[in-house]
C-alpha cells in the first residue's frame, strides 16, 4: 500500500465515536478516530515498511502516527529519527505505542531509558518510564541491578512527578516486580511503601492500578502460567 491507500483507509475507517473517545483522553484534533482494531488490520495489510511510516509520522495525525509505530522495521531506525519523535508527542497514548512497537525493539532500548526518566519534559518522562516497562518484560538479558536503582527512583519521585509520567513510573513499578523473584520482593517493598497514586485521567473511567494490588495478582498469573509450561 502507498501513502495516499494508507491515508484514504485510514480516513474512511474513522469514527466520530472514536475521535469524541480519544479526545476525552487527550489526544489532539488532527485524527480521523480509527479503531486500534482497524489500524492492527491495516498493520497486517503494511507489515514492515519503513518509509511509509515516515511518510505517516510527518502527518502529524493521530491514527497515522500510531500506525507508523506499527509498521516501521525498528532494525532500521536511526538513533536520529528516535530522538526527534519522541520530542513530538504530547499524548499518552502514542507515547505508549512508540516505546513498545519501536524503540523497545531497536538494539539501544535501554541506553535511552536513563536520559528519558530523568527529563522533566511530561512526555519525554513518560517514554522513559514506558520504555523501561516494556524492556523488564521483554529483555532477558539485563542484570537486576540495572533494575534496582529505578525502584528506588520510582519510590522518592513518584508522588512529585508530572501527571502522566507518574502513571508511567506506577506501570514500570509493576512491570519490573513481576520479572523475577528478587525483584518481585524489592518492588513489592517500594510499592507498598509509595501508596495510592493519583493520576488525573481526564474524562474517563480510567483508573489507576494499585500496584502492590496488582502486582501480586500478575506475579501470580505468572507462576502459573510456568507451572503449566512444565
Amino acid at each position: 500500500m502507498n501513502f495516499k491507500e494508507v491515508m484514504a483507509e485510514l480516513k474512511e475507517m474513522g469514527t466520530e465515536q472514536n475521535r469524541k473517545i480519544y479526545a476525552r483522553h487527550g489526544a489532539q484534533k488532527n485524527m480521523f478516530g480509527v479503531s486500534f482494531a482497524n489500524l492492527k488490520k491495516l498493520k497486517k495489510k503494511i507489515k514492515k515498511d519503513t518509509g511509509l511510516a515516515k511518510e505517516l509520522w510527518k502527518t502529524g495525525n493521530m491514527d497515522a502516527m500510531t500506525l507508523a509505530t506499527m509498521t516501521i522495521d525498528p532494525k532500521e531506525v536511526e538513533d536520529g529519527l528516535i530522538d526527534a519523535w519522541v520530542k513530538e508527542i504530547d499524548y499518552y497514548l502514542l507515547v505508549d505505542e512508540f516505546c513498545k512497537n519501536m524503540v523497545a525493539n531497536t538494539p539501544n532500548a535501554a541506553d535511552r531509558i536513563s536520559a528519558w526518566t530523568a527529563s522533566d519534559d511530561e512526555w519525554i518522562g513518560r517514554a522513559g518510564w514506558s520504555l523501561l516497562s516494556n524492556v523488564a518484560m521483554q529483555d532477558t538479558e539485563l542484570p537486576d541491578d540495572f533494575f534496582e536503582g529505578f525502584i528506588d527512583t520510582i519510590e522518592k519521585n513518584i508522588h512529585s512527578a508530572k501527571n502522566r509520567t507518574r502513571e508511567a513510573m506506577n506501570t514500570a513499578l509493576i512491570s519490573i516486580g513481576i520479572r523475577n523473584e528478587k525483584l518481585h520482593k524489592k518492588a513489592m517493598a517500594a510499592a507498598k511503601r509509595v501508596g495510592e497514586v493519583e493520576v488525573n485521567h481526564g474524562e474517563t473511567s480510567c483508573k489507576t492500578p494499585f500496584a502492590p494490588e496488582y502486582m501480586v495478582k500478575s506475579w501470580e498469573h505468572k507462576q502459573k502460567k510456568l507451572q503449566k509450561k512444565k
